[in-house]
């Protein structure tokens, strides 16, 4: 959108203004920067302003967000992910961030399903730590293989 929207975007504003009889400013002439002195500041166009300074930044404030707010999901997501690690006999296991997991997929753990999950969480530690069949993993895929095979899943 910073890149290939602008004239789009002008053109959508440049028309509903003139369909409502809004002046529009030319977009050559020198910005003016009111109760500054003209002499003491850059001169740039109206076009520059619009386009550089308003239109750029706000783009790329929008931009900043999304990525911030998508590196912090998927950090997040990561780490809960993490405690499925079966390896060492389950030893990154965390009901806490499990559950904070199982929050990620809201259409598939609703309501009630979220306030037992904890004490099945735990139920199901337990019983992968007293079962010999599921101490020497090295991936959730062999965990989910077992898993199935056994009937557990």
């Amino acid at each position: 959108m910073r890149d290939d929207e602008w004239i789009s975007s002008f053109t959508e504003v440049s028309s509903f203004c003139t369909m409502h009889d809004i002046p529009i400013l030319n977009m050559d002439e020198i910005f003016g920067v009111s109760g500054r002195p003209r002499r003491n500041t850059q001169q740039n166009t109206n076009l520059h302003h619009y386009r550089v300074e308003l239109f750029y930044t706000v783009i790329d404030l929008q931009l900043q967000e999304l990525n911030n707010h998508i590196l912090e999901a998927n950090t997040n997501l990561l780490l809960c992910m993490a405690c499925l690690n079966p390896s060492n006999s389950f030893v990154a296991f965390d009901k806490e961030k499990l559950i904070c997991l199982a929050k990620f997929y809201p259409s598939d753990f609703i309501g009630i399903d979220i306030l037992v999950l904890g004490s099945q969480l735990q139920n199901y530690i337990l019983d992968m730590r007293n079962n010999d069949l599921f101490l020497e993993f090295q991936g959730v895929g062999e965990l989910a293989e077992k898993l199935v095979k056994t009937g557990k899943h």
